[in-house]
């Protein structure tokens, strides 16, 4: 099943399902106890939000060995972790807006896992049983304020840093999917998730180890090679099969 969030005719934010292209409301939280509408309206009526409201954004660096040796950098032996603020979530078809501070600004496509119930200190048995549904992540980079910090959180965490969605799929296999993003028309990155070095099972037994796991809560798994800047009025679509497409226009910050 396919859940999202979006604008209702109210302009209140509102959690929905979808049925191939047509949107129903649900009342209550997917993340617990709810109730669904029939699927009426169509999906092309509704703007579309991040599809769900984490208390955390857990992000997975250097996940992807093609990734590592274009960025020159050493295997970590243990998964590498970073905060994105949900400040920086962005809906599909909003823009990326590239910061004043930053010179580089690059796409970075990425499996995300939703967190569907609390949890702590996960073994292999429990991690399927937490795990809500995938989406589609960008973590989007300034990566020259990235290598100038020698820490992420300036160059990972402006506002639209992270565009999210378009929506949660809960029946997902996330063995062997292919992750392609495309900038205007050109191919960036393509690669299949079992190339991770460190799978989801283990991630999330390794971040519940450190930190309480919340319904709702984004981990973002890490993106394979071709990482490459972004220009205002360049456009990033970036497809999971099975899951769909996070499409954002890029533009120059307003100051």
């Amino acid at each position: 099943m396919r859940i999202t969030r979006f604008l209702s005719d109210e302009n209140k934010p509102q959690f929905g399902w979808i049925d191939e292209d047509r949107i129903g409301f649900i009342q209550g939280n997917p993340f617990g106890e709810y109730r669904r509408f029939e699927a009426k309206q169509k999906l092309s009526e509704v703007k579309l939000l991040p599809p769900c409201e984490p208390s955390k954004i857990i992000a997975v660096g250097r996940n992807y060995l093609d990734h590592i040796q274009e960025m020159q950098s050493e295997v970590p032996e243990y998964p590498l972790l970073f905060l994105k603020p949900p400040s920086s979530l962005l809906s599909t078809g909003e823009d990326i807006i590239i910061p004043p501070q930053s010179q580089r600004v690059e796409h970075e496509a990425e499996l995300a896992v939703i967190i569907g119930k609390k949890a702590r200190w996960l073994t292999l048995d429990e991690v399927k049983d937490v795990i809500f549904g995938y989406t589609i992540a960008n973590d989007v980079t300034a990566r020259d304020l990235q290598t100038r910090d020698g820490q992420w959180a300036r160059a990972k965490g402006f506002d639209t840093f992270c565009p999210l969605g378009p929506w949660i799929e809960t029946d997902f296999d996330p063995a062997d999917a292919i992750i392609s993003c495309h900038v205007n028309s050109a191919m960036r990155q393509m690669a299949s998730t079992r190339d991770m070095i460190f799978s989801i099972d283990r991630l999330l037994m390794f971040i519940s180890s450190v930190m309480t796991l919340m319904p709702g809560d984004v981990i973002l798994t890490g993106t394979p090679a071709g990482v490459s800047m972004l220009e205002p009025g360049d456009i990033v679509t970036i497809n999971i099969d099975g899951i769909g497409n996070l499409v954002n226009p890029v533009a120059s910050a307003k100051v």
